[in-house]
């Protein structure tokens, strides 16, 4: 036989030896488990136990064995044998990979371990191990048999005295909990062994129950105070519920000793039905310009539900009439029919706007309104708003205040030529015309040039006046002879030869419907002072003034029927208008910040006369932080056990903090199982984690300097390590 199968063989020997060692050592695991399982009822739950116990032993064993193979076998004899010189890996190699030289020095090898064989390597018995075991199998198996028997409830006379069987307090054997959704929401109805639920809000739950013995009685009792009774059906016990919140409660039978408080909790989870989303897919912008020549609005929307979309849903349009603040609205519905599935559909339309009599200067405003498929009552959800506007007619020209002036007030700066032109028309046709009505003729052109001269002394802070009503008046009327005046806009002036006149009789605002002027006329009471119109410079103010003085005289000779001596104070007016029109005359004075003067002779004097602390007040705990802090402290691992006290100042904390708290129910659920189970660490560890998310956060602020040995030490060594002016440190 050939010197490598003699090491296998001697190999296969330790192997043996170090199997049995450990088989010695770890049987004692399962034996173990089966002794212990003897007094627990349950034949399924004692085998499964028994064998997990027998897989751990036989990993234990494979794990040792593992350990000795080839490599192990060639570090042994290289340590054993010092004639192999470390060599004894070129034994199991094979003879093709070897080199002239390595194949020489197996060959020496070989005769050296046929001269002098391997010697024994088995491993010695753990002797030891193998005892302590054993021994500790014995004592287990010794406090099995002698431990006492479980006895009957204290007050039951005993089965020998008696000759009746004990009582036996009602079991819960068989459980079962359905779960049948509303039928809108189209899930399936669910049947399970666990008495914890999620189910949708509005789902009913139905129990069967089986209990060992019978119990005269059973009802769930909810944390909340209510209770369900169960009802008899032959040997099962059976109640229902229709969820609409979640809660927590117990299964107590009749009979069982104080099982309203050492019944386990149950959850029961209602999932709220969430309304629809509707979401804008086209256009991507709320607000939209209308093109020109556009005919058509593309909309589309997507509603989406947990439960469904109904199928029909109505587009609210909203036409904008008017500007200003006088603007009305129309509303328009339409029906829209979605496409896709129940749970997300699609609605999509074309409007035409002129079929809303959309003008210029108006918007459509659009937004869906959808249903969820909740019975009885749906969810109604909007989108948000869509907007076309039609935009007005742009104002050439209109850039700035200048183009705000001329945008609001058309009128203002195109009336003083008019009047010329008038007045000169009115000269040149007086051969032709009555004397009655030639001065009728020049006095409404009085009334026009005191009109016009009341809005640009608006401009100088003068307080409006009112003026006797006109038959015909084109003031405002744009007669295509423009004056080019785009002076800053105005209106009312006193007149010289009245003061208040408000309500003068037969009075009417003149102007356009809407004009921002025409309101503050009509409506306004202006006292302000001429130096408060700080949009004109002081030099335009006073060129300004000076044509309303040339437009009170031009009204003055206009009402005597003398036109043509209005006629210079006219074109005198006319170009001192355009002289503001070309000034620079609109400006806002810039306000910096003006601090007080600082008093130097209070600098660096030492005086502390009027100041005092400013410290901050202490916050004010939130309510309930004091029981959060001592529940924390008493929640400790180092506490052997959470007082009654802490555990019912926590749960009355958490009931009137119920809609503060994120999970309630976890809070009544924490509470009660520490409660049952005092020395439960998990139970522990659960509530001292609610409790720490909920222990207020401290305020931020800084801790003063104390001036103490350790202080001052700190302070001296930073002055030691600081450089002098030479740059060494001192």
């Amino acid at each position: 036989m050939s010197v490598v199968a003699d090491l296998d063989r001697s190999l296969r020997r330790v192997r043996r030896r170090a199997a049995l060692d450990a088989l010695l050592a770890w049987a004692v695991l399962p034996l173990a488990a089966a002794s212990l399982l003897w007094r627990w009822p349950g034949a399924v739950m004692a085998m499964a136990l028994t064998a997990l116990a027998a897989l751990v032993a036989g990993a234990a064993v494979m794990r040792r064995l593992r350990r000795f193979d080839r490599v192990w076998l060639a570090r042994q004899l290289d340590a054993s044998r010092p004639d192999l010189e470390d060599s004894t890996t070129l034994l199991f190699a094979a003879p093709d990979s070897l080199a002239p030289l390595q194949r020489l020095q197996r060959e020496r090898l070989e005769q050296r371990l046929r001269a002098r064989p391997a010697p024994d390597l088995r491993p010695p018995w753990s002797l030891r191990a193998v005892g302590t075991a054993w021994l500790a199998l014995l004592a287990i198996c010794a406090a099995v048999v002698l431990w006492p028997a479980p006895q009957p409830a204290s007050g039951a006379p005993p089965a020998a005295a008696s000759g009746v069987p004990p009582a036996q307090a009602p079991v819960l054997v068989a459980q079962s909990l359905r779960v049948q959704p509303p039928a809108y929401t189209g899930v399936e109805p669910a049947a399970s062994a666990a008495l914890d639920a999620q189910a949708p809000a509005g789902s009913t739950l139905s129990w069967t129950l089986r209990f060992a013995p019978q119990p005269d009685a059973a009802e769930l009792v909810f944390h909340d105070g209510e209770r369900i009774v169960l009802e008899r059906d032959g040997e099962d016990w059976r109640g229902s519920l229709v969820l609409r919140a979640s809660s927590l409660y117990r299964v107590v039978p009749a009979g069982a000793a104080d099982a309203a408080g050492s019944a386990p909790l149950h959850r029961l989870d209602a999932i709220p039905d969430q309304p629809p989303r509707v979401r804008v897919l086209a256009p991507e912008r709320s607000l939209t310009q209308m093109a020109p020549g556009q005919r058509e609005w593309a909309l589309e929307f997507e509603a989406s539900d947990d439960h469904g979309v109904a199928a029909r849903a109505r587009l609210l349009v909203t036409r904008t009439e008017g500007t200003g603040e006088n603007i009305r609205f129309q509303d328009h519905v339409r029906v829209l029919h979605g496409r896709g599935d129940g749970r997300t559909r699609r609605f999509a339309t074309r409007l035409q706007p002129a079929d809303f009599g959309l003008q210029r200067g108006e918007d459509l405003v659009a937004r869906l309104e959808v249903l969820d498929n909740r019975a009885p009552q749906p969810q109604l959800a909007r989108s948000a708003s869509v907007i076309l506007r039609w935009p007005p007619e742009p104002v050439l020209g209109a850039d700035g205040l200048d183009g705000l002036a001329r945008q609001v007030l058309p009128a203002y700066f195109r009336s003083q030529r008019q009047i010329i032109i008038d007045a000169e028309a009115l000269i040149a046709q007086r051969p032709q015309l009555a004397t009655e009505e030639f001065e009728r003729r020049s006095d409404l052109l009085g009334v026009d040039q005191r009109l016009l001269r009341l809005r640009y002394g608006q401009f100088l802070g003068e307080e409006s006046e009112g003026g006797r009503s006109l038959p015909t008046s084109d003031l405002s009327a744009d007669d295509g002879h423009d004056d080019g005046q785009d002076a800053a806009a105005g209106a009312g002036g006193p007149d010289p030869a009245h003061g208040h006149d408000h309500d003068e009789p037969g009075a009417a605002p003149p102007g356009g419907f809407g004009q921002v002027g025409d309101v503050l006329e009509e409506f306004g009471h202006t006292h302000d002072i001429a130096e408060a119109a700080t949009l004109l410079d002081p030099e335009t103010r006073e060129t300004l003034r000076g044509a309303l003085r040339e437009m009170w005289q031009s009204e003055l000779h206009l009402r005597q029927a003398a036109p043509r001596q209005a006629l210079p104070y006219a074109h005198r007016a006319l170009e001192l208008i355009k002289q503001v029109q070309q000034a620079e005359r609109i400006y806002l004075q810039r306000v910096g910040t003006q601090l007080p003067p600082i008093d130097e002779s209070r600098r660096l004097g030492g005086d502390r006369d009027g100041l005092r602390n400013r410290a901050l007040p202490p916050l004010a705990a939130p309510a309930g932080a004091d029981v959060l802090a001592g529940a924390w402290q008493s929640l400790a691992p180092g506490v052997v056990d959470a007082p009654a006290a802490t555990l019912d100042a926590l749960q009355d904390w958490a009931d009137t903090q119920a809609d503060r708290l994120d999970d309630p129910l976890a809070w009544i659920a924490a509470i009660d199982a520490l409660r049952q189970d005092p020395g439960c660490d998990a139970c522990r560890r659960e509530l001292r984690g609610l409790v720490w998310g909920a222990l207020p956060r401290p305020a931020g602020g800084w801790v003063p300097r104390v001036d103490d040995a350790l202080s001052r030490r700190y302070l001296e060594a930073l002055d030691a390590d600081a450089p002098d002016a030479d740059g060494e440190a001192r």
